[in-house]
C-alpha cells in the first residue's frame, strides 16, 4: 500500500505539521517539534527511514529533514543526486529547500538506471479529512486546441516523441517539408509554411498558458529555436494532446 493510499484509509487525522515518510522498506509518522531531524538512507541503524538497503551507490545517511519555523527542510546529505517533481536536482551543496504541505515524491539516484522512492506527506489543516472519490468521474487532461494540417505539421517534426524514445529531438522545419511532400499534395508545404503554421501554434498556445516556454521574450533572449520546439512538443505529447497513433496520419511510405 503506498503512502497516499494509506493516508486516504481512514487512518487517524494527524496534526498540521505532521510529517509520514515511507520507502519499499516501511514507513514513519513524525509530529512537528523544533529541532526535530528525520534521517533517511542505506544504514537502517543510522537513520530513520531505510531507502536502498541493497544498492551501494545510495549513501548510508542520504538525507534528511529538519522541522524548524514550522517547516519541515529537506537537504541532501548523500553523495548521489536526489531528484523532486518538475525536474529539480539536489546535490549535496544545494541549500535546503522548504517541503511544501500534502504530497511530494522524491527518487534517490542509485546503481545504474535504479531510483529508489521516498514518499513525503506534510498534514495540513483540512488535508487529512478529504473524502475519496474513488467513482467520480476521471478529469481528462487538458488538451489543446489544433487544426489538421497543424497536428500533422506536429506529428512530423516529433515522430521521436510520439515513438516515447529515451530522448527524442524534433525535426528541422526544413526536414520536416522534405518529408511531408511524400505525402498528397505535401510539395505546397514548404519549410516557410512549416515555420510560419508552427509559430503560429507557439505564440497561440504561450497564450492561453501551455506549460513550457515556447516562444522567445519580447527582446529576443531565450532557448534556442530548437529547444522551444523541442518544448512544445514535450507538452503536447504529456497532455495527451498528440498519441501514437497520430502516427496513422502518416503513409506506409513515408520516410521514418
Amino acid at each position: 500500500m503506498t503512502l497516499r493510499e494509506s493516508l486516504a484509509r481512514g487512518a487517524a487525522p494527524s496534526p498540521p505539521g505532521t510529517l509520514h515518510a515511507r520507502s519499499v522498506a516501511g514507513g514513519i509518522r513524525v509530529a512537528p517539534a523544533a529541532a526535530r531531524v528525520v534521517r533517511f538512507g542505506r544504514d537502517k541503524d543510522e537513520v530513520d527511514l531505510c531507502v536502498g538497503e541493497d544498492d551501494l551507490r545510495v549513501s548510508r545517511r542520504h538525507g534528511e529533514l529538519a522541522y524548524r519555523r514550522s517547516t519541515w527542510w529537506l537537504r541532501n546529505t548523500g553523495q548521489q543526486l536526489v531528484r523532486l517533481p518538475r525536474g529539480r536536482l539536489m546535490h549535496l551543496s544545494t541549500e535546503p529547500i522548504p517541503l511544501a504541505p500534502g504530497y511530494t515524491p522524491l527518487f534517490v539516484k542509485g546503481s545504474g538506471h535504479r531510483e529508489h522512492l521516498v514518499e513525503l506527506y506534510v498534514a495540513d489543516d483540512g488535508e487529512d479529512g478529504r473524502v475519496p472519490r474513488h467513482r467520480a468521474e476521471t478529469l481528462p487532461p487538458k488538451r489543446w486546441p489544433l487544426s489538421d494540417e497543424e497536428r500533422l505539421f506536429l506529428v512530423v517534426l516529433g515522430q521521436q516523441y510520439l515513438q516515447y524514445e529515451s530522448e527524442p529531438r524534433p525535426l528541422s522545419y526544413r526536414q520536416a517539408a522534405e518529408r511531408l511532400a511524400y505525402l498528397p499534395g505535401g510539395g505546397a508545404w514548404t519549410k516557410r509554411v512549416v515555420e510560419h503554421r508552427i509559430e503560429n501554434v507557439r505564440h497561440r498556445l504561450a497564450r492561453g498558458g501551455f506549460p513550457y516556454q515556447v516562444v522567445r521574450g519580447d527582446d529576443g533572449s531565450g532557448p534556442s529555436d530548437n529547444d522551444l520546439k523541442h518544448n512544445l512538443l514535450r507538452g503536447l505529447v504529456e497532455s495527451t494532446t498528440l498519441v501514437p497513433p497520430d502516427l496513422e496520419l502518416l503513409d506506409d511510405d513515408f520516410p521514418s
